[in-house]
């Protein structure tokens, strides 16, 4: 992200930054930049799908870190996507980058790629935590800079654009934010960082006017330049770094941003420095009051570049009064209407403060403005349809629910129907290439030219769709009248082998309409009759457990019977150990009984090392990606329905090392009963998961209730199994000696 080139000349330059003591003071920190940050540098699972428990654990001791110098985060998020398209290229790049990163860990290679649930459990341990959030609508550079200027105090990111920026309190880079290395005594603890700021940047530069820098910004490139703007700069760069008005130090050696920046240097203010700009294309530029409007002259379309590097400027100026000062300031005041009021598509009341608050996936925000969908890539094996296709019911149903009015009035009423296949338009998808076919504005895309089959897509990312077997593989009907233009479409990006491509996906509204506008205020039992429906699992089979297990449950039905191929049962069983591994360290605290300290040990040995890519199976770890794929949608459908099923504690629901290493043993002949003979407790947990899981659904795998039947005559017969299903009341005891231990030892 930011400016090609900078953060490599800038910290590679001592001198520009300065030592201090960082403590006492508020500090507004990039949400997003920290938590890949946290993820990807400290050496946590990536190719089995992603150690979740262990990030909420070194997140965690990030803000104790912070609490212990009485620092204050306030940290702003990303949302949606920018409805101007602007960085529409620059996405699309990364995502491809992902794919080819992705396939590299598929592999036993190197590769970065944040696993699919970090941001959820970011959120989550966040709020745990008290830690103040606000989500923007779209990207939040320009909001955590504003913030940053009205208060007068630091910013935490990993953003070249923040060396541009004139913020008073500068610019902590993470890199040189040691918040692991606390120092001093209380209570004077200290975080040792180095912090940049503008003013120390142009007196390096012989006191250049910091107004300069934005210029710079956009001369080298940043992520909003397009295409055809680079490659005029690119021809102009050789002239600026080399000739021109260049005073003091400089050399052939020196880079291309320290160029730029002498060449600057050598002007009094960014309206000189257009002007040489303007004379070097061409044209004839006058003052900055006049750049706006154009000046083609002689230089033809080149003599408008100015104009464009005018514009681009322009994104590095800042307000005196922050939007976000007011969310963070609490009380009466505290509103969402100010960060939302300039949004393509008017939000209502109550899912504007949910956005806000981070409760709002920022793909309903997507959906909603763009109908434009970018769709995460996981480690999985690129032979195979993205694991993202086993959950397109799901994100079906929610876009059903989001464009409800539109779909009403383009195509008439339409209801959920008997099956959840997926249906994308015409017989293959295209390649992402080009700007355009952008979609931006909701209603806009409704108008282009559809029918003319330049956008067509395939069932499960590229297969036939599968007439399949078992509970609900009834496919639908084909698009409707799709060459008549009245259809609502969401452009979905999703992977196809190795390639990033778009696919059209059409909305099904589920039996029950909602409207959009008063969703919030429908009946619970309304909402939470919409969200068993779409995964396909009954509620009398969910409603014995505990509610934060519930959704899990009902989203591991549902991959059961979606995922392709089908899980086998090793890697049934070991999701639901997972989950009980996660329910007994959610409840359990260092320093109990021995048994306790048993248990917690068993589970420690059955994790799969760090780094450890000997014997990685890629078919798991497709088959986990799935599942991964439909928690997700999962939780963005239970957030937009208001949550009728509280969130899962996702940190605890899933280990990909522990998962993986579960899959192994149950493989080598292990039954769960012997991997759990030393944890009793675990065992009844699992038994009671496995009990919920085959009573909603009770006929999709019978390899499940075949194979659990052969082992019945060993440790398979414990905690009810031979009996039949455990009670309500069964289960509810079993989950409830995990508490009942904590408190008697306390």
């Amino acid at each position: 992200m930011g400016v090609h080139g900078l953060t490599s000349y800038v910290e590679g330059n001592r001198g520009l930054f300065q030592d201090v003591r960082f403590r006492d003071s508020r500090l507004v920190i990039d949400g997003c930049s920290l938590f890949f940050r946290l993820y990807l540098n400290h050496g946590l699972d990536q190719a089995h799908g992603g150690d979740y428990d262990a990030f909420a654990a070194l997140l965690s001791t990030f803000i104790s870190a912070l609490e212990a110098c009485n620092i204050q985060p306030y940290v702003v998020l990303d949302g949606g996507m920018d409805p101007s398209d602007k960085k529409l290229s620059t996405l699309r790049q990364r995502l491809q980058s992902k794919i080819q990163e992705a396939e590299s860990l598929s592999r036993g290679r190197h590769g970065s790629v944040l696993p699919l649930l970090t941001r959820h459990v970011f959120i989550q341990v966040l709020s745990q935590r008290g830690v103040p959030l606000v989500q923007c609508p779209a990207e939040a550079d320009w909001e955590i800079a504003c913030l940053a200027n009205q208060w007068g105090c630091p910013v935490l990111t990993n953003d070249s654009d923040f060396y541009i920026f004139d913020l008073p309190g500068g610019y902590i880079p993470f890199r040189f934010f040691q918040w692991a290395s606390v120092s001093g005594s209380p209570p004077n603890h200290y975080i040792p960082a180095r912090r940049y700021t503008v003013s120390g940047m142009c007196q390096h530069f012989r006191g250049m006017n910091r107004e300069l820098l934005p210029l710079c910004a956009v001369l080298a490139g940043n992520d909003y330049t397009t295409e055809q703007t680079y490659k005029h700069i690119h021809t102009l760069l050789p002239q600026l770094t080399t000739g021109g008005k260049r005073g003091g130090r400089g050399g052939g050696s020196q880079s291309h941003i320290e160029g730029l920046l002498l060449w600057l240097s050598s002007f009094p203010g960014p309206e000189e420095a257009l002007q040489e700009v303007g004379r070097l294309t061409g044209g004839v530029e006058r003052g900055g009051g006049e750049r706006g409007r154009g000046g083609r002259g002689r230089g033809g379309e080149k003599s408008g570049l100015c104009s464009v590097l005018w514009s681009g400027m322009q994104e590095y100026h800042l307000t005196p009064q922050s939007r976000l000062s007011t969310w963070f300031s609490g009380g009466s005041s505290r509103s969402p209407e100010g960060l939302w009021a300039a949004t393509p598509c008017p939000l209502p009341e109550w899912l504007c403060w949910a956005a806000g608050s981070g409760a709002m996936a920022p793909l309903v925000l997507d959906v909603l403005e763009l109908r434009r969908v970018l769709l995460i890539p996981q480690v999985e094996n690129s032979r195979l349809p993205s694991s993202h296709c086993s959950a397109t019911a799901i994100r079906q149903a929610l876009y059903g629910i989001l464009l409800a009015n539109q779909e009403q009035g383009e195509r008439g009423e339409t209801g959920w129907g008997e099956g959840h296949r997926v249906q994308r338009q015409g017989g293959q998808e295209t390649q992402v290439e080009g700007q355009g076919e952008r979609g931006r504005g909701g209603r806009q895309w409704g108008r282009r030219g559809r029918g003319r089959g330049q956008k067509q897509g395939m069932g499960q990312g590229g297969a036939e769709p599968s007439s399949g077997s078992g509970q609900g593989e009834n496919n639908f009907p084909s698009a409707v009248e799709s060459d008549r233009g009245m259809s609502v479409f969401v452009e979905e990006y999703d992977r196809h082998n190795l390639n990033l491509r778009k696919c059209q996906v059409e909305p099904r509204t589920p039996g029950t309409r909602l409207q959009l506008e008063t969703l919030c205020q429908a009946p619970v039992s309304v909402r939470l009759g919409v969200l068993y429906h779409v995964l396909g699992v009954k509620e009398s089979s969910l409603s014995p457990l505990p509610p934060h297990l519930r959704l899990a449950l009902g989203v591991t039905g549902f991959w059961r019977r979606e995922a392709r191929p089908f899980p086998s049962l090793p890697q049934v069983q070991a999701l639901l150990l997972g989950m009980v591994h996660g329910e007994f360290a959610r409840n359990t605290h260092p320093g109990q009984s021995q048994n306790t300290a048993a248990e917690r040990n068993l589970w420690m040995k059955l994790r799969l090392r760090p780094g450890d890519r000997r014997g990685f199976d890629v078919g798991v770890a497709h088959s986990l990606s799935q599942w991964q794929a439909c928690l997700w949608s999962v939780l963005s459908l239970n957030q937009l329905l208001c949550l009728p099923l509280p969130e899962p504690d996702t940190a605890w629901l899933f280990s990909g090392s522990l998962v993986h290493g579960l899959v192994g043993r149950l493989r080598g002949g292990c039954s769960p009963e012997s991997v759990l003979a030393a944890a009793p407790l675990s065992g009844h947990i699992y038994h009671s998961l496995l009990a919920a899981l085959e009573d909603c659904m009770p006929n999709t795998l019978p390899s499940s209730s075949s194979g659990r039947r052969k082992r019945g005559r060993g440790g398979g017969e414990k905690g009810g199994r031979r009996g039949g299903a455990p009670s309500s009341q069964e289960i509810n005891n079993r989950f409830a000696l995990l508490m009942t231990e904590e408190e008697d030892e306390e």
